[in-house]
């Protein structure tokens, strides 16, 4: 075959085999070029990014050396410290390293144990804070102040030299200045022997200030633990209560308050009015313990309604009550964790949340607890016997309370004797639900002074679930009553206890499942 070329295709064919010269050409003169490498300069962090929250310029009461700055991450976002130092008065003296995750604390110690009760996320042991004040200045990898504190030289803005007490914080989001700055009323913290540390490492400031949801004393939104008496004697009950101020479409909030277990015995948390504005609007409401483990009380509540709006205004979202087991110098502490927030339907809000501290004192007349406390089922069906012995010293009466579904102790009554038995007559008692497991407990009371009450749990097994009328068949009839008073909240007139199987003040199709797991079935 011959191909017969035009003088146009002649000169195409030309033109590619120039281009391709060309290019080998270019390609080989960037081999032979000496290889600069290319620099990539990260842009400077934003001001205020990351805080110094509270410095320790005094140490503790164990040692002077139990010296510690806090930081303090307000953004939403993580932040590397590589690179990254502090200056003290001027001088780069002090190298960063390790990431401060978002709306978290970040601990700097002169030694390990400086904080006995926190684990520090840098070691520096050439830390060293003059009493008489230092300027200190956080930078980033480019030298950038990110943060300074103290820097007009002098004094210190806050702390104490004499109760060794640290300077705190009031607001990450202002700067540099006296009044944004006040002195630690203390935590329960430990220092490095054991003494109290009068500061907040890695916790909610004392002014409640540092929370996941923003903070500072420029916002007017606030969360605050109040208490009618904080001063108490060992059996005392302490009601306290969790204040919204002033905020703003609240839709949902979530707590971990965190107390001394020593001191301290949690004893129940009640639903506020706030949030469910009187029961006209549907909410969730939780409350237990972490793990079940005294010291750290998780308390949520949100709006469930269709209709995602908030409540704006001032009001109670909750009450706790706490049994006061023993005296502590210098007072005990109830504090918001850093996982505290409050939020509208749109996201989190800013809020200061400010805690409480009381002050349990010694009691000489204080009342000994009853012992070998048992709860059994009692002769009669739907009956539960609780039997005790009494202190040595003995008491002139006892009190015994059930807990009902919304957390709250309800008396059942008194007696002079060492047993009770919670049936039907008992007024706030009674109603006994086959296999539920009812909260007890027992407290002696001698003249006006009380013990720390004893909890038990009480069952009584025999008879149905989903038999709510008691004929020992489950059938249409309990079907019939559950259908009568579905939808009903303990709160409502004329609730059936009997109704509400499974235990949680709202007859729902929780128990009707019950019902359906029960039905047909006779009780022998």
């Amino acid at each position: 075959m011959i191909m017969v070329l035009s003088a146009e295709g002649l000169y195409s064919i030309t033109k590619i085999t120039m281009k391709k010269k060309i290019f080998a050409i270019v390609n080989l003169m960037l081999l032979m070029a000496p290889f600069v490498p290319l620099t990539v300069v990260k842009a400077a962090a934003a001001p205020g990014s990351i805080v110094i929250n509270e410095v320790a310029w005094d140490g503790s009461a164990d040692s002077g050396s139990d010296e510690w700055i806090e930081l303090y991450n307000p953004t939403g976002n993580s932040v590397d410290l590589t690179g990254w130092g502090i200056k003290d008065d001027g001088t780069l003296g002090y190298k960063l390293s390790g990431t401060v995750p978002a709306q978290s604390y970040f601990l700097i110690e002169k030694n390990e144990g400086a904080v006995s009760t926190a684990t520090a996320d840098l070691l520096m042991s050439n830390l060293s804070l003059a009493n008489s004040g230092d300027t200190l200045e956080i930078v980033d990898e480019n030298g950038a102040v990110v943060d300074i504190v103290n820097g007009s030289g002098g004094a210190w803005y806050a702390g104490n030299a004499t109760s060794n007490a640290t300077m705190e914080r009031k607001d990450s989001s202002l700067g540099d200045v006296a009044s944004n700055f006040a002195t630690s009323t203390g935590s329960g913290a430990k220092a490095s022997a054991g003494s109290a540390i009068v500061g907040t490492p890695k916790m909610v400031n004392s002014d409640g200030i540092g929370s996941t949801a923003g903070s500072g004393t420029s916002q007017t939104q606030k969360v605050e633990l109040q208490t009618s008496t904080t001063t108490l004697k060992i059996g005392d009950v302490i009601t306290v209560t969790a204040q919204a101020q002033t905020v703003q479409e609240l839709f949902a909030y979530g707590f971990t308050i965190g107390y001394d277990p020593q001191i301290l015995q949690f004893q129940s948390a009640v639903q506020g009015a706030f949030l469910s504005e009187s029961g006209a609007v549907q909410t969730s409401f939780h409350s237990a313990l972490q793990e079940g483990v005294s010291g750290k009380l998780l308390v949520a509540e949100a709006r469930t309604a269709d209709t995602k709006v908030g409540k704006t205004g001032s009001g109670n979202l909750f009450t706790l009550t706490f049994q006061v087991k023993a005296a502590v110098n210098g007072g005990s502490t109830l504090l918001f964790s850093p996982d505290s927030f409050i939020s509208s339907p749109q996201g989190d809000m800013n809020a200061r949340f400010v805690p409480l501290t009381v002050n349990p004192i010694s009691n000489a007349a204080a009342v000994e607890p009853v012992t070998n406390m048992t709860a059994n089922s009692a002769i009669a069906r739907y009956a539960i016997r609780l039997e005790w012995l009494g202190p040595i010293a003995g008491a002139d009466k006892y009190r015994i309370e059930r807990k009902d579904a919304q957390g709250k102790w309800n008396l059942l009554g008194e007696t002079t004797t060492l047993q009770f038995i919670d049936q039907d007559a008992v007024t706030h008692g009674g109603k006994i639900i086959p296999g539920v497991a009812y909260s007890y407990r027992v407290t002696a009371a001698k003249g006006s002074n009380s013990s720390v009450p004893v909890m038990m749990l009480g069952v009584d097994a025999r008879g149905l679930k989903g038999d709510n009328n008691r004929t020992d068949l489950v059938d249409g009839r309990d079907l019939e009553r559950l259908a009568q008073h579905f939808g009903q909240t303990s709160a409502a007139a004329g609730f059936d206890a009997l109704i509400d199987t499974n235990f949680d003040g709202v007859i729902n199709g929780s128990d009707l499942i019950d019902i359906g797991a029960g039905f047909a079935h006779q009780y022998k």
